[in-house]
C-alpha cells in the first residue's frame, strides 16, 4: 500500500509539472493527451488525479492564487482602502494577462455557480472582496460594485488583450479606464502603475457615475 502511495503522489507531481507547461504554452486549451504523454502516465490516471479539466486547471495556478491571496492579506492594513483596492486588482489584472489560462479559469464559475470551496473564484473572491467592502464603507467605492463586477472586469481585460501586441499595455490602460467609472472623482492619480502626464484620459471617459 505504501508503494502505491507513492507512486500516487509522484504521478501527481508529474502530471501536475507537465499540466503547468502545456497550459503556459496552449492556456485552458491545454491537451490532456498530451499531459499524459509528457508525464509518462496513462490519460486514465491523469482522470483519476484530476476528473475535470477544471480542476487540473485550477491546480496549476493554486501557487500563484495562494500570492494573490497574501497579498490582498497585507493590503488590508493599509492606511487608503481605494489604493490598497486598485493595487490588488492590478495585480489580479497582470497575472490574468500573462498567465495563459487563469481568465478562462475564472471565467469559468459565474456567480451563480456553486463551485468548491478550493477552487480559484471562491479563494479569490474571499481573499478580495473584504478590500472592496472596506473601500465601500469608506465611500471611496460605489456602493453598488459588487466583487463580480471586478472579477468579471479583470477576466474581460485579460480575454480581450491575450492576442494584443503589447497586452499589459493595453491591459493596463483599460484597467486605468475602467478604474475611472468606478470612482470618477478621484481622477487617476491614484491609480497604481500611471506614471505620466499622458495617462490619464478622462476626455474619453463616460460621464455617468458608477
Amino acid at each position: 500500500m505504501t508503494g502505491q502511495r507513492s507512486d500516487a503522489r509522484r504521478n501527481y507531481r508529474l502530471i501536475l509539472a507537465a499540466a503547468e507547461a502545456e497550459v503556459a504554452a496552449h492556456g485552458a486549451d491545454a491537451s490532456q493527451e498530451r499531459i499524459a504523454r509528457t508525464a509518462g502516465v496513462g490519460s486514465a490516471t491523469v482522470r483519476r488525479h484530476f476528473p475535470t479539466r477544471r480542476g487540473l486547471l485550477e491546480a496549476v495556478f493554486q501557487e500563484r492564487i495562494d500570492v494573490l491571496c497574501a497579498h490582498a492579506h497585507r493590503l488590508s492594513t493599509a492606511e487608503d482602502s481605494r489604493t490598497a483596492l486598485l493595487e490588488w486588482l492590478r495585480a489580479l489584472v497582470a497575472y490574468a494577462v500573462s498567465a495563459r489560462g487563469f481568465a478562462s479559469v475564472l471565467s469559468y464559475e459565474p456567480p451563480t455557480g456553486e463551485p468548491s470551496p478550493h477552487s480559484c473564484g471562491k479563494r479569490i473572491e474571499a481573499a478580495g472582496n473584504p478590500l472592496l467592502q472596506r473601500a465601500i464603507r469608506d465611500k471611496a467605492v460605489a456602493p453598488r460594485v459588487t466583487f463580480h463586477d471586478l472579477l468579471t472586469l479583470a477576466v474581460g481585460i485579460a480575454l480581450a488583450t491575450e492576442h494584443h501586441e503589447n497586452p499589459d499595455t493595453q491591459a493596463g490602460r483599460l484597467f486605468r479606464l475602467a478604474v475611472e467609472g468606478i470612482s470618477p472623482a478621484h481622477g487617476t492619480a491614484a491609480v497604481p502603475g500611471n506614471s505620466g502626464p499622458s495617462a490619464p484620459m478622462t476626455e474619453s471617459l463616460p460621464n455617468d457615475p458608477v
